[in-house]
């Protein structure tokens, strides 16, 4: 009788552990994740609502007046130009140029590790130190961007500056080193997708007698979408979030006017910081996410369609 109480309150006790063990070992990481993640998000909505909101956490009413101050303001229209000209110049053009190095560094060549190297070095080096070098790189005297256009007889072009007022070439400065600064994550991202493809479909497609391009686009391609959405889907949400690109070129200006190159994360600074209008940048804050979870549904809604 005694041996089957033993027995019995073992078997409670193992019934107990696997169900209330994993949760207290849960328990850190769950309160981590209520205290400095779930609760922000919360406040931030509710904030949103506050007119005249103010670090005491006294307010003047509930409204969506934060909301009207926000798409009225020419700075956040121009926040909404400058950030959408960013993401759909710089993801798209980021991910074809990924997939044509992920190839090329796929390939079982000579020195190939001293190449992957080099395209990764991105990841591993501090983005404002970076930005100061291309900084000085994009200079209208010195730079070695307008010498090296200059050996194709292009005139020096004022990237950081403004000419007559305008500063055109502003936006194609953080262009270009968004492009160089994301490839590396989506080259690492499409390079094990590539990896993980079966050499056995290449060595069919050769016995067929298919050519590269054709092994390219009926192989590589189709396999590797799955991939190819993700590192999209990922590179949007980053590009949407930009703002590193454009602190080192203008000493933490939003361009050479200090206005030209509001994104929507600069904009949700200048109103926290600067301006201290809490209830706006929260505002902003929940529009920048509304706009991020349209276009991430949007894509896997696509992703969906071509896999079908």
């Amino acid at each position: 009788m005694a041996k089957d109480k033993k027995i019995s309150k073992r078997s409670e006790n193992n019934i107990f552990n696997r169900k209330w063990e994993p949760l207290i070992y849960l328990l850190p990481f769950a309160i981590g994740l209520v205290i400095f993640t779930i609760y922000p998000i919360i406040n931030v909505v509710i904030m949103s609502f506050k007119e005249g909101y103010r670090l005491s956490g006294a307010y003047n009413g509930w409204g969506l007046a934060n909301y009207t101050k926000v798409l009225s303001d020419p700075l956040f229209i121009n926040a909404i130009k400058t950030t959408f000209t960013y993401v759909f110049t710089v993801v798209p053009i980021a991910t074809v140029l990924s997939i044509v190095v992920a190839v090329l560094l796929n390939q079982k060549i000579k020195g190939i590790a001293l190449f992957q190297t080099a395209y990764f070095l991105p990841m591993v080096t501090s983005a404002i130190a970076v930005g100061l070098v291309w900084k000085y790189m994009f200079n209208y005297d010195i730079g070695v961007i307008n010498w090296f256009l200059g050996l194709f007889g292009v005139d020096p072009i004022n990237w950081l500056g403004a000419t007559g007022g305008e500063a055109p070439y502003n936006i194609w400065v953080i262009i270009i080193f968004g492009i160089w600064n994301m490839m590396p994550f989506t080259i690492i991202l499409l390079l094990s997708g590539l990896q993980n493809i079966d050499p056995m479909y290449y060595t069919a497609a050769k016995v067929d007698g298919a050519d590269n391009l054709k092994m390219f686009t009926r192989i590589t391609l189709p396999m590797l979408s799955p991939t190819i959405f993700l590192t999209l889907i990922v590179n949007m949400i980053s590009a949407f979030k930009v703002y590193n690109d454009v602190i080192p070129f203008w000493r933490g200006e939003a361009g050479v006017t200090g206005r030209n190159l509001f994104t929507f994360v600069y904009y949700i600074k200048n109103a926290f910081y600067t301006n201290k209008k809490l209830g706006v940048a929260a505002a902003a804050s929940i529009l920048l996410f509304g706009i991020i979870f349209v276009f991430t549904m949007l894509q896997r809604y696509i992703q969906k369609k071509a896999n079908n």
